[in-house]
This record gives structure tokens, C-alpha cells and sequence, in this order.
């Protein structure tokens, strides 16, 4: 068997990352080959099986000199005509199963998501796929929407494989956290369903009970919307108590989500975030939006609420909650397993 993903490979270290590279390390540690080819920027060098084409013409150019058994696509995000057409390309090769795992957890109840049904290029598409991977029910449910029927779609929700933070912070955090306590931190890309003014807005309110409050925010994003963000704080009376630290290695990141006081999910719109488990899992009090499909132990707040926010971190602060209490664990397959079975069951040589 040889397997070839394709989809965003880190860093920077989201969701759909983690879980490719759960998938590809479990398949390589088992001998199983797995190439990688990255479908987002920044472009790197290719090297160890990871490719980095700079055009549409470089992705097909691989599909057709790499040799594979599967074909397992990764989307995370809008469901644009651009992936849709690469999808058709990956199912119309002789030869291959092709698999898909749709990570976009609140793309069914967004505005494009609830306007698809079977008779759209999108339900023609996914109904070409052997296999399709759904992280939650809704999006199970979408699929069923669509077409797809219930013999080729699996649900897997998505679980940290074991996490192994990094032994020391990056200096400019460590600083930070030294600085500052309590220390709230989130972690996600630049963008604006992240809603990241709301919690830079609450921690003005939040020093005025606690006034060593600092607010980290760990990730990347378009450049444009960095330097926006950065241009907001610098006017704010409360500037120096928000770090903006750019993205970081997985295992720094989680040693930053391990050491915060309290770790912050807001968003827009959100699928089952893969950082809120990771958060959990290593004994972190969560606050995050609620999207219906937050895990056990995260304290739910609406979408753009700051009242609420803010009186949900101050419950959190002032609670009796012991510190560094890991959330119970909740049973689950490893990704790399749970996709392996699935490209055995595909060429018929599963159990």
C-alpha cells in the first residue's frame, strides 16, 4: 500500500495539520510509505516525501508521477470550485481509491453551506469519492444532504493524539507569562472569524479586577491582518499587557496552552476545534463560543458577547477549580488507525 496526502502540512500547527501528520506518522511507522503534497502557502522546500507545488499545474503534475494506492484529501475551510475541480481530478485517476476528510466543522451552518444540496457541483463531487470522513454529526449530516450515502461516509471525531509539550517556552512567551498573571491564551490563525478584537477588548475590562492580566495570542494569518491587529493594540491603553507571538512549533504551542491560566476559543463559526481538546487534555480551563459541538469541561459563552466572555473569565479566575486537573479523557481510535482501516476495507485487504 502507498498512500499520498494532500492538504495543509504544518506549520503553522491546526487542526487539519495534526491530523494529517497523525495519519502520515502512524502509516510511516507502520512501513506503510505516505507522501505528502501541501495545497497551501507558505511554499517550502520539498523534501522527505513533502511537496510543495507553486500552481494547480504542479499539484496534477504529481497526482500523475506519484505512485499511490489512496488518495486521501484534507479540507479545511470553505468548500471552494478550486477544491472541488481538484477533487474531480483526484477521482477521475484509474487505479486509486480516493478518501476525503471534511474537517470544516461549521461550514454546513454557514450561509454557502445551507445554500448545497445533491443537484450542486459540490454533491456531484463528494458523491465521487469511494470514502468521506466527517469530524462531527452535523457534517455527517450534510453529507447525507448531498448525496453521499451512509455505506462510504465515517464518522471520526477528532482527538490529540498523546501530547508531548516542549520542556521550556520560547523566551519572548516565557517573559510574558513571568509578567503576567493570570495569563489568558489563544491560539488560532490571524483571521477575523477568530474575533480576536472581543478578547483584547475584554482584557481592558478583566485588569480592572485582576491587574496583571496579560493576553497572549499564539498563531499566524495573513500578513496584512497581522500587521492590522498589531496597529489596533499599539492604540490601547493596555498595549503592552497583549502579545502578539506568531506562530510557533506544535510542542512550544502546547506548552503555552499547558501553562495559561485560561485558554480562549472565540469564534465566528468553529467546527470540533482540535485546540480545545489539546487544551483539556492538558488541564487547561476552557472558554470558547458556543457551537454546539464543544467537548465536556469547555465554559460555553455566545458569539460576540463580550459582557459574557468577561464574566466568564472572572467565574473562572474566582472559582476553586484546581489547577492543572486534566479533563477526563475521552475514548477514542487514533487517527492513523482509524484512516489505515478505512484504506484496507478500500483495496479489500482489511480484516
Amino acid at each position: 500500500m502507498r498512500v499520498l496526502q494532500l492538504g495543509a502540512f504544518p506549520p503553522p500547527h491546526g487542526g487539519v495539520q495534526t491530523n494529517l501528520v497523525a495519519i502520515r506518522d502512524y502509516l510511516r511507522n507502520h512501513g506503510i510509505p505516505c507522501g505528502v503534497i501541501n495545497l497551501t502557502r507558505p511554499l517550502r522546500t520539498s523534501a522527505d516525501e513533502v511537496y510543495y507545488p507553486s500552481t494547480g499545474a504542479g499539484v496534477l503534475y504529481l497526482l500523475l508521477r506519484l505512485p499511490a494506492d489512496i488518495l486521501h484529501l484534507h479540507i479545511g475551510g470553505n468548500l471552494t470550485t478550486r477544491l472541488l475541480l481538484l477533487s474531480l481530478a483526484c477521482c477521475v485517476l484509474p487505479g486509486k481509491k480516493v478518501v476525503l476528510t471534511f474537517h470544516s466543522g461549521g461550514f454546513p451552518s454557514s450561509q454557502r453551506g445551507r445554500t448545497l444540496h445533491a443537484k450542486t457541483l459540490a454533491g456531484f463531487t463528494l458523491r465521487r469519492f469511494d470514502a468521506v470522513v466527517v469530524v462531527n454529526p452535523e457534517i455527517g449530516k450534510f453529507m447525507a444532504r448531498l448525496g453521499v450515502g451512509p455505506d462510504r461516509t465515517y464518522l471520526i471525531a477528532p482527538r490529540p493524539p498523546k501530547l508531548t509539550p516542549a520542556a521550556k517556552l520560547p523566551q519572548n512567551i516565557e517573559m510574558f507569562y513571568l509578567a503576567h498573571n493570570p495569563v489568558l491564551l489563544t491560539v488560532c490563525s490571524i483571521e477575523p472569524e477568530y474575533d480576536l478584537p472581543l478578547q483584547i477588548e475584554v482584557l481592558g475590562a478583566i485588569r480592572r479586577r485582576w491587574p496583571g492580566a496579560g493576553l497572549a495570542i499564539v498563531g499566524g494569518g495573513r500578513l496584512e491582518a497581522e500587521a492590522d491587529l498589531r496597529a489596533k493594540i499599539a492604540l490601547l491603553p493596555w498595549a503592552e499587557h497583549v502579545l502578539v507571538a506568531g506562530d510557533l512549533p506544535h510542542p512550544a504551542a502546547l506548552s503555552a496552552i499547558e501553562q495559561a491560566t485560561i485558554f480562549l476559543r472565540t469564534t465566528w463559526y468553529d467546527g470540533d476545534a482540535i485546540s480545545v481538546h489539546e487544551a483539556l487534555q492538558l488541564g487547561t480551563p476552557v472558554i470558547a463560543t458556543d457551537n454546539g459541538m464543544r467537548p465536556a469541561g469547555a465554559r460555553l459563552v455566545p458569539i460576540r458577547d463580550a459582557p459574557a466572555l468577561e464574566q466568564a473569565i472572572l467565574a473562572e479566575l474566582e472559582s476553586k477549580r484546581p489547577a492543572g486537573a486534566p479533563a477526563a479523557a475521552t475514548p477514542s481510535i487514533d487517527p492513523g488507525e482509524a484512516a489505515l482501516r478505512i484504506y484496507e476495507k478500500l483495496l479489500g485487504s482489511g480484516s
